[in-house]
């Protein structure tokens, strides 16, 4: 139905009729858009049944990537371009007068991510398939995701993320793999031929119903799959609730993705989410397993399970659980081939980040689950007793269960092979600090895997002008090569590549330009430097420190006739969770700031500030292709690696950043004479979270600039904001600024005042882009999931 834009049109027009009883004259962009859905998803149905069958023809090991989260953002086009199709269907809509763009636009961001977590999940998945590797995600089938951000009067404002409401056309419900997943009860234990047997009673039954979306691979023939769970009322109800609650209560489970836990409620929410996923995900995984192979004895030589950070790490003695009381193993052998079959990345050094939950939650809701975990614990402790006699503060920080919490980082390290950290830097901070004790148990587990970004998405799909004008340059091997970039290196001093290239990104600019238009009313000075920040709000990633810096610059050109600066459109981009009350008001300073400068005659031709709500995928795919400059100022040690610096990157924009995640192997990779890096080592962070000696106050009290901005947080500067930036005032003198945007200000500052400058030098910065461009293929997720493959799953091409 692909073959050629006359087959095309005829399947289309018929297809249409069909499915929606009217004429094509009267259809809507959504009816073409579920039929060009519908088409691509029958399109590729052998080929997705064919990849099944030749992994299991093969008795190929599999890897399946549990994650909480999977931010796919929109699937038309990404398909269409991976199947090699997208030209027939645009020439063939565009003949009947309809814009493939259009279409394009109709369809919702999937609402099952929030920010890099899910993204990188995503990109996994892309490069899983593209490498004909056979890997598949599980996860959650979110109704309404996050939310979706309004932004009114400069506050952030909730409301659902109404994704599915028109339905999800890439989805196939598959209702007869349902699994039955059980919470609360009690565990009845008895003694059955001398061996103990564990029964899970009076349990609350939920039905995990899945979910089937195609992981199509670009150029090939391989579709993986992304199963979704979604929890709804099982047969057997609950005597002891109404039926209204039971369903409520069910259907909960799947409505939102991270549901605010500041409450006890909220968190047993949480944990109910996370144990379905696994158990729901090792229960299908379990099944297949045992229809090939008949016993469970063989697991981990044909399945690998990776744990996507540690929302996933219930899947260790859920499997437990499975090959002790279903499958009837002794614990020694069960606990063999679950430690050689689960997997586990750590994407964090923030303690908040590394779940711990109350033995007073986690105990009644799952019993038999809570039982293996302190028999874990139990067995580990006893194991390190044996290995550190009578070093009990040892074992009490390194214990699983202890002061009524389950720390489930520590459970993750323990049962599992392999440990991962993102970036080298972090990797290190986990081995050095962070899981020190642990490393020095099980040095054999813990390695790095840098993360990487699919260039399909971000390069080819999102900038398809920059993608043509590589092709043009190199040829199209990059595409599936993305190593091959670096020939981009030999045009980087080339005058008439670099003016090809500075005219493309003055094309993304006027893109991104006209969208900051249509949805702010503001109007940017296109030749002016888009300097971005766009990621998930949170306090060490340091968004204040740009916008202090944009208040010092605001404050100059108002006090100082003959100061002037390069004209900057400063953008920015974030969602704040909905329970974290600081990162909010920054979000309400940033557009503070916005309403003033803007609206300042004497600035606004030099100066503009951009907030772009809602934040997402398809609104990513416009802004970093537009980029000049990449924000990546994260406090150093604090970023575990980034996944935006390096999609700003491979977009040809220049990093301005710490020393922090990925930042570093960028530097590594471009050198230090195209990259700007300002500001605080880690170690010397890490020196005074250890050892104090920094003091704001000083920093506050000796540099003017500082304080002039810093008291405009609560002087009136901002007349709409009354008291609202007093904690943001309080978090840097109050509470010594806990990461030291005052002590990096100065630094950062000056870096800034030198992009102004390099940038003015035309040449000089599209040669600087273009070596950025050339050196992006190593952060390609081509690249990492070959490492994971080969290094950790041990699985191959199915090809």
């Amino acid at each position: 139905m692909f073959s050629n834009k006359e087959e095309f049109k005829m399947v289309f027009l018929r297809r249409l009729e069909m499915m929606y009883g009217k004429r094509f004259e009267e259809s809507t962009v959504r009816d073409q858009y579920h039929t060009l859905g519908n088409m691509v998803r029958e399109y590729i149905s052998q080929d997705w049944i064919r990849t099944n069958e030749r992994s299991r023809a093969k008795s190929s090991k599999q890897v399946y990537y549990l994650s909480i989260e999977f931010l796919l953002g929109r699937l038309l086009g990404s398909n269409l371009l991976n199947l090699g199709i997208r030209d027939v269907v645009e020439k063939g809509l565009k003949e009947l007068g309809i814009d493939l763009e259009e279409i394009e636009e109709s369809e919702a961001d999937a609402g099952l991510g929030n920010g890099g977590l899910g993204r990188l999940a995503a990109c996994f998945l892309d490069s899983l398939a593209s490498l004909n590797l056979p890997g598949h995600g599980c996860g959650i089938r979110y109704k309404h995701g996050l939310f979706d951000q309004k932004i009114v009067d400069g506050y952030q404002v909730e409301l659902p993320e109404q994704w599915l409401r028109h339905g999800n056309v890439w989805e196939v419900r598959k209702e007869d793999l349902a699994i039955e997943v059980n919470f609360w009860g009690r565990v009845e234990v008895s003694n059955e031929g001398g061996r103990l047997v564990f029964r899970h009673t009076d349990s609350e039954k939920v039905t995990a119903v899945p979910y089937d979306m195609p992981v199509i691979g670009y150029g090939t023939k391989t579709v993986n799959t992304l199963r979704l769970w979604s929890a709804e009322p099982s047969k057997t109800f609950p005597k002891h609730k109404s039926v209204m609650q039971y369903k409520r209560e069910t259907e909960a489970i799947s409505e939102f993705l991270y549901p605010d836990d500041a409450h006890d409620e909220g968190k047993i929410l949480r944990l109910k989410q996370q144990y379905f996923l696994v158990a729901a995900s090792v229960g299908s995984i379990v099944r297949a397993h045992r229809r090939q192979y008949g016993n469970l004895s063989n697991l981990h030589k044909h399945v690998a399970i990776h744990v996507n950070d540690t929302h996933p790490v219930l899947a260790i003695p859920e499997l437990m659980r499975v090959l002790l009381d279903e499958e009837g193993m002794s614990w020694e052998d069960a606990w063999e081939i679950t430690t050689n079959t689960v997997s586990y990345t750590n994407h964090t050094t923030l303690s908040e980040a590394l779940e711990k939950w109350p033995i007073h939650i986690f105990q009644p809701l799952l019993p038999r689950i809570y039982m293996i975990v302190e028999e874990i614990n139990e067995r580990f402790c006893r194991g390190l007793w044996n290995k550190y006699p009578g070093e009990w503060k040892r074992i009490e920080d390194m214990a699983i269960i202890a002061h009524g919490l389950v720390k489930m980082a520590h459970l993750a390290v323990v049962g599992s092979y392999r440990v991962n950290g993102v970036a080298k830097l972090h990797s290190e901070i986990l081995k050095k600090r962070e899981m020190k004790q642990f490393y020095e148990v099980f040095p054999q587990k813990f390695n790095n895997k840098t993360n990487g970004i699919t260039h399909r998405r971000w390069l080819l799909k999102a900038n398809p002008q920059l993608a043509s004008l590589i092709t043009e340059a190199i040829g199209a091997r990059w595409i599936q090569r993305p190593e091959t970039l670096l020939d981009l290196t030999s045009y980087a001093s080339d005058r008439s590549f670099q003016r090809a290239l500075a005219k493309v990104k003055q094309q993304r600019k006027a893109i991104l330009a006209k969208r900051i238009y249509e949805q702010t009313g503001i109007a940017v000075d296109e030749s002016s430097i888009f300097d971005v920040q766009v990621k998930r709000l949170h306090a060490y990633k340091r968004q204040l420190l740009n916008v202090l810096h944009i208040m010092y610059l605001y404050n100059r050109l108002k006090e100082d006739s003959s100061f002037s600066i390069y004209p900057r459109t400063f953008i920015f981009g974030a969602k704040a969770s909905p329970g974290y009350y600081y990162a909010k008001r920054i979000i309400k300073l940033i557009n503070s700031l916005a309403e003033k400068v803007n609206h300042d005659p004497q600035t606004n031709e030099q100066l503009k500030v951009i907030f772009l709500e809602n934040y997402r995928v398809s609104l990513a795919e416009d802004i970093f292709p537009a980029a000049d400059i990449s924000e990546q100022i994260s406090t150093a040690s604090k970023e575990a690696s980034g996944t935006g610096n390096m999609k700003f990157m491979m977009n040809g924009a220049i990093t301005i950043g710490t020393m922090d995640g990925a930042n570093i192997e960028i530097f590594e990779e471009v050198g230090k004479e195209n990259i700007f890096i300002f500001g605080l080592t880690a170690e010397e962070v890490l020196n005074y979270y250890q050892n104090g000696g920094y003091r704001s106050h000083e920093y506050y009290h000796h540099d003017r600039r500082i304080k002039q901005v810093v008291d405009q947080l609560v002087n009136g500067f901002f007349p709409d904001a009354h008291d609202h930036f007093e904690p943001i005032y309080d978090s840097l003198l109050m509470q010594n600024d806990e990461y030291f945007v005052l002590r990096d200000f100065a630094d950062y500052a000056e870096t800034q005042e030198k992009i102004s400058e390099v940038y003015q030098d035309r040449e000089k910065w599209m040669e600087m882009s273009a070596i950025n461009i050339a050196h992006s293929g190593h952060f390609s997720s081509d690249r990492t999931i070959q490492e994971y493959a080969n290094e950790i799953w041990d699985i191959h091409s199915l090809i």
